[in-house]
C-alpha cells in the first residue's frame, strides 16, 4: 500500500512541476546546522526551521539572522524570527 502511494505521488510530481515546487524546500546544507526540521509556510512550501550554524557562518539559503542567533530560511518577511526575538538583520 505504501509503495502504491509513493508511486502515485512520484508520478504526480513528475507530471506537475508546480506541485513538486510546493513540496521541495530550498537547498539548505543541513550538515551546517545544529537544529533540524521543517515547517510548511503559507504558500504550502517546506521551509527549514530557524537554526544555529555550527560554524557561525551564514548558512546557504538563510534569509535573516534572528536576535537569538539562529538563522531563518523564511520566504516572507511577516512572522520571520517571531519566536526567536525578531529579526536582527536581513540577509541577501
Amino acid at each position: 500500500m505504501r509503495l502504491l502511494a509513493l508511486l502515485a505521488l512520484t508520478s504526480l510530481l513528475t507530471l506537475n512541476p508546480a506541485i513538486a515546487k510546493q513540496h521541495t524546500r530550498a537547498a539548505v546544507q543541513d550538515d551546517e546546522l545544529i537544529e533540524q526540521g521543517d515547517y510548511t509556510n503559507s504558500d504550502g512550501q517546506e521551509v527549514h526551521r530557524p537554526a544555529h550554524s555550527k560554524s557561525d557562518k551564514i548558512p546557504d539559503g538563510a534569509s535573516a539572522k534572528c536576535r537569538d542567533g539562529t538563522y531563518s530560511f523564511s520566504t516572507h518577511h511577516r512572522g520571520t524570527c517571531s519566536r526567536h526575538g525578531g529579526v536582527s538583520e536581513w540577509l541577501g
